[in-house]
């Protein structure tokens, strides 16, 4: 499925016969509350690919089919609400007469919660908590109970021609993003309507508090995350309260999201949308003036995140017993690490290292793609050796010395005789002083090398002990 953030649309500041803007994708949802009834329309066949039909085939009861042209998505809209009070809440989704006066339409729903993201919904990780792509043989569709034939909802079965789902039990302050889809279209490219109208007993009791009505400021939909290279975003002055009564509109950015405007994009009457293009993250206002002269504003958070970029690999205690290292990444998306084909976890430090070289995977959990495995070198040493010439551990050196500057080992006995002095070109210590073998014991040494600290070359050095075995 392609990903998607549902957008919501609202007309309770607007006269009866007025459509509430359609938000096509969903990571501009539009906020909705439950005290009016949400009339709206899709048209065409959806602007964003929310679902990537050749990666994502099902979701819960979301599915591409096996028409290789098929489309989860097909005239899609998007709305986001958050629950005001705990409680039960559901909702009608009724088929309006299009121009022609009669109904074109088949629309099908699917919910996405509590508290899940875009990213999460688009990559399949976040499934459906209520769907319905059921053949609709009345005009309505939803969660709780069909109002025109009074059939109960029911859990979602494929072909059990139940087009409504049980009723959802909410919690205060959680946000479900619901996609509503026009699955059977009149083909003609027209817009076809359809009405939102939330129920259930938390909507009886008090259908201005059932949902978050103050979540509708937030008219530009809620902060989003994308990916570099992903389609660009719309954000549109229309969803406000004041729908089309403006006067003005003004459009600005602070790229840095640190207080300072740093650019006014647009302003005009005209200019009731504004088109985000990747990579261009920052927070951009809007804001509006009416034909009343009434102000509105309103403001959201755009990230763009890319693929990862491995900064360093800090060896946190060179050379100690247990080779413990920090994954340092260039970015500051959300990320997770996996090194030498192992589980990825969201820590950056890994403990206990093999010496040598090991692979790294970085992943960014946003969604925005992953490294392939890239090498990177631990300087250990083995913790013994044993030169008895079967070919195994015969030799003994700092693994990894050749990533070293200016490296050189000195080896000594317990007393603190020098036995041995190595560098980068040394095969390593066979185990003998002057032609002869050195018994099995604790050996020391001293590795002094210098690396480059922010540009400036600090000499370092190590001493620590091994062990010979005969």
């Amino acid at each position: 499925m392609r990903k998607f953030i549902c957008g919501i649309a609202f007309v309770s500041f607007w006269s009866a016969g007025l459509f509430a803007q359609n938000s096509p994708d969903c990571r501009s949802a539009i906020p909705v509350c439950a005290d009016a009834p949400i009339t709206s329309f899709a048209d065409g066949g959806g602007d964003i690919d929310d679902f990537d039909p050749d990666v994502i085939r099902q979701s819960g009861c979301l599915e591409k089919g096996s028409v290789s042209s098929a489309n989860i998505e097909n005239n899609t809209s998007w709305y986001v609400f958050r629950a005001g009070t705990r409680g039960q809440i559901g909702f009608d989704i009724e088929a309006l007469p299009g121009t022609s006066g009669t109904v074109t339409a088949e629309w099908d729903f699917a919910l996405y919660g509590p508290d899940v993201d875009c990213a999460s919904i688009s990559n399949g990780t976040a499934q459906p908590i209520r769907c319905n792509y059921e053949v609709n043989d009345t005009n309505f569709t939803g969660i709780g109970v069909n109002p025109e034939n009074g059939q109960v909802g029911a859990p979602n079965l494929t072909g059990s021609q139940n087009t409504y789902d049980e009723w959802l039990i909410v919690e205060e302050g959680e946000i479900y993003y619901l996609l509503i889809n026009n699955f059977n279209t009149n083909f003609d490219g027209d817009p076809e309507p359809f009405s939102l109208t939330f129920t259930g007993y938390s909507v009886d009791q008090d259908q201005n508090t059932a949902l978050d009505c103050t979540l509708r400021d937030e008219f530009l939909g809620l902060d989003i995350v994308a990916c570099e290279g992903d389609p660009d975003i719309t954000l549109s002055a229309l969803n406000s309260p004041a729908g089309p009564d403006i006067a003005n509109v003004t459009w600005s950015v602070d790229y840095e999201d640190d207080g300072v405007i740093d650019q006014v994009l647009a302003s005009g009457p005209t200019e009731t949308q504004l088109t985000v293009t990747s990579p261009n993250s920052g927070r951009y206002f809007v804001e509006i003036v009416t034909n009343l002269a009434t102000t509105i504003t309103d403001d959201i958070l755009i990230t763009f995140y890319g693929i990862p970029v491995l900064q360093e690999v800090i060896i946190l205690d060179d050379l100690s017993d247990s080779n413990n290292i920090e994954i340092v990444v260039d970015g500051d998306g959300n990320y997770e690490y996996a090194i030498n084909g192992g589980e990825f976890q969201d820590s950056a430090i890994f403990y206990d290292v093999p010496p040598g070289e090991n692979t790294v995977i970085i992943n960014d959990k946003n969604g925005c793609g992953f490294t392939d495995p890239i090498p990177f070198l631990v300087v250990g040493y083995p913790k013994f050796f044993t030169p008895n010439g079967d070919g195994i551990h015969d030799a003994w050196n700092i693994l990894g010395i050749e990533t070293l500057t200016d490296p050189v080992v000195f080896i000594f006995d317990r007393y603190g005789k020098l036995l041995k002095q190595l560098d980068e070109t040394t095969i390593g210590w066979d185990g003998t002083f002057n032609g002869r073998p050195m018994p099995s014991s604790d050996y020391w040494f001293r590795l002094d090398y210098s690396r480059d600290e922010q540009g400036i070359i600090v000499a370092n050095s190590v001493r620590t002990h091994f062990s010979l075995v005969r």
